[in-house]
């Protein structure tokens, strides 16, 4: 096995410790680089990046290797930050740890890394990388725990970055990442994973959006256009959304209240020339479930869209794969799928992602949706 200077993410989370570890073991040069992606509240009660510096720390030294502390906010805030705002205030919900993995982590991080001299980077990511013994080309696989898969995030990156990245903790399931955490004595063996996106943390969502876009309150409606309440801004909700909406039920006095009534109110619409949030009752409402989507700004990992035919794909982060039917595309950088089986609540702004099998192809960003007729 060839010995590389590996210089490894290190999050201060188990995944990347064992990465940094395993890596170790293997014989190779390993430096470990902590990055600073968000400084705007450091002294917040849900900022936790002085203590994650400090966690990743102690274990650069029980494993013995060195450690450097980064700060990519200016990058993140300009690339990956300000493009969230714009989909937000858009009325789209978009999805920053894509964009991030691929300007920050494969981009900002890579470059930074090769400037130290290393001739590979790794993360704690779960998923893989392998060189297609045929074409050359090298392919994003499936992370081995299905749990915990991690490709949907990584689709946007491809052969240069791909060629440079290592994802040891990809061949393993998260049991087996922890025991060899606590067998090894890492500090961080039973640290909680985090959640969410990375810089909101576990603070209310809402709260932390207030800060940064302008409410416009307008009409609830359904889908007989009835107004069941007021809204306190598009960009607060997401299609399939059911809590936090504020409504009960129907409030047409004098009509007959059947069972239906009681049925759970969902986001279905943000029709955002209107100013109106769209909701229907049901999980299986129609208007919840497309045969069709439209997408843009598509990346595909092996430089090319794949050939029209039949893949696996995720609309969502952890939804099982749906076959999906991919035509000729008309463009670059925009593609479309049906889908047999209608798909629910299919959301513009997040992410398309094809598979082959186990292998990630890429996608792109959803633009359009067709509902069910």
């Amino acid at each position: 096995m060839t010995k590389h200077r590996v210089v490894v993410g290190l999050s201060g989370g188990v995944d990347s410790a064992v990465t940094a570890y395993l890596l170790k073991q293997q014989g190779h040069d390993v430096v470990g680089i902590f990055m600073k992606n968000w400084e705007d509240d450091d002294d917040s009660e849900f900022c936790s990046s002085r203590q994650d510096f400090l966690d990743a720390a102690s274990v650069a030294d029980v494993i013995g290797i060195e450690i450097e502390h980064v700060n990519f906010a200016a990058e993140y805030k300009d690339r990956v930050f300000a493009e969230f705002l714009r989909e937000y205030e858009s009325g789209r919900t978009p999805n920053p740890d894509v964009l991030c993995n691929a300007e920050i982590k494969f981009k900002a991080f890579l470059d930074h890394a090769m400037r130290l001299g290393a001739e590979k980077i790794a993360t704690g990511h779960y998923a893989r990388v392998r060189q297609n013994a045929t074409t050359g080309l090298f392919e994003l696989l499936k992370g081995l725990d299905p749990s915990k898969d991690q490709s949907y995030f990584l689709h946007r990156l491809n052969q240069a970055q791909l060629s440079k990245t290592l994802f040891p903790v990809g061949e393993l399931h998260k049991t087996e990442v922890r025991r060899i955490a606590e067998e090894i004595g890492l500090p961080n063996a039973k640290k909680k994973d985090s959640t969410g996106i990375c810089f909101i943390g576990e603070r209310p969502f809402r709260d932390f959006l207030n800060r940064y876009i302008s409410k416009e309150p307008g009409p609830i409606l359904d889908d007989r256009n009835r107004k069941l309440g007021k809204h306190v801004g598009l960009s607060f909700y997401t299609l399939g959304q059911r809590s936090g909406l504020g409504i009960g039920g129907v409030k047409d006095k004098g009509a007959a209240r059947g069972a239906g009534d009681h049925a759970p109110w969902f986001v279905a619409a943000k029709e955002v020339e209107k100013n109106i949030l769209r909701v229907v009752q049901g999980h299986d409402h129609p208007l919840l479930l497309s045969h069709r989507l439209d997408a843009d700004n598509a990346s595909w990992v092996a430089g090319h869209a794949p050939v029209p035919s039949t893949y696996g794909s995720k609309t969502r982060y952890r939804q099982p794969d749906s076959p999906a039917l991919l035509g000729a595309c008309p463009s670059a950088t925009q593609f479309r799928l049906d889908f047999p089986e209608a798909q629910w609540a299919v959301t513009p702004g997040q992410s398309a992602v094809l598979y082959d099998g186990e292998v990630c192809l890429g996608g792109g960003m959803i633009a359009a949706v067709d509902p069910q007729d």
